[in-house]
């Protein structure tokens, strides 16, 4: 999470158009916080809020609010870091062309992280004990580590640590979340690794590995439903639309991840990041449905058109 996908701060999406023409306003907030990129958010707490025993409630609904804020955070730190270097590859982002200051940029992220903070206070003390690694975790990263070979890693990290925020909020044990925290981890760690240098080209190698990452993904997510069968017990009915979702996932992946394998060149590259960002909400949703929670993982689903609705605006990345 750049707290989200955003990776290592790739160039804006092809065809994506540029909120603010110029101005500043709401307009270049959006474009610098990447609103669309949010709608990859609330799945990580539903993900992890299905895999533990108790209902989800308020408290999950609080850990969604602080994760939002904490990604927000994330964004404008990113981008308050980058500074310097948009100013020569991308000038047309909110701070270099001057329509948002860089002090205004910090203190966003410096208000974002002390209310996601808040938040996961108010959800309870072990949903803060997670917020609080989450959020260094989130500055890490972007005051440093993603220029280091540790930088796909920690936002791994990031991402697995928002999944169990939204299962130690729910209550019960956070030990069954570790699985999807694990798996949405590994998703993130691809993203990442594709869109380092992306500006300039990627790597063949990297993007294979996103490829097949992806496929093993797919592979294992419907391993639970698989796991009951064999057990004798019978399969919940979220198996099918837990395969159905995990297909979704890697129709959403797989082609874009193929097209920077055989020319990394900067738009592929770009556009497979995009599509990688994007394929994070069909995958939270897979794993919402692996768990038996299909009301959570339809949820979780719907935000993917509004996300594409909004991306046509703003670029996700």
């Amino acid at each position: 999470m750049s707290h989200g996908d955003t990776a290592t701060d790739p160039v804006d999406a092809p065809g994506a158009r540029r909120v603010g023409g110029g101005r500043t306003g709401l307009g270049a907030w959006a474009e610098l916080l990447r609103l669309p990129a949010l709608f990859t958010v609330p799945g990580d707490a539903l993900a992890g809020a299905a895999a533990v025993p108790a209902t989800p409630g308020r408290r999950t609904a609080l850990a969604i609010g602080s994760s939002l804020c904490l990604y927000e955070a994330g964004m404008a730190l990113n981008d308050w870091a980058d500074r310097d270097e948009d100013a020569l590859e991308r000038p047309h982002r909110p701070l270099p062309s001057g329509r948002i200051v860089p002090a205004a940029a910090l203190t966003a992220a410096c208000a974002l992280t002390a209310a996601g903070l808040a938040l996961a206070r108010c959800a309870g003390r072990p949903a803060f004990r997670v917020a609080v690694p989450l959020a260094a975790t989130v500055w890490a990263y972007d005051l440093g580590l993603k220029r280091t070979p540790g930088g796909p890693a920690a936002m791994a990290a990031a991402r697995g640590l928002d999944v169990l925020l939204g299962a130690a909020a729910t209550g019960g044990p956070i030990r069954p979340a570790l699985a999807p925290a694990a798996l949405l981890g590994s998703h993130t760690l691809a993203v990442t690794t594709v869109s380092r240098h992306e500006t300039r080209g990627g790597s063949p190698l990297s993007g294979l590995a996103a490829l097949v990452t992806t496929g093993a993904l797919t592979r294992l997510l419907p391993r639970r439903e698989a796991g009951a069968i064999a057990a004798g017990t019978p399969a919940r009915p979220t198996g099918t639309l837990g395969a159905v979702l995990a297909a979704a996932y890697a129709a959403t992946a797989a082609r874009p991840y193929l097209h920077a394998t055989l020319n990394p060149s900067p738009p592929l590259t770009q556009r497979a990041v995009g599509a990688g960002i994007r394929a994070t909400i069909p995958l939270q949703a897979a794993l919402a449905a692996r768990s038996g929670a299909p009301v959570s993982a339809l949820l979780t689903a719907a935000l993917g058109p509004l996300a594409a609705k909004f991306a046509r605006k703003v670029s996700v990345t």
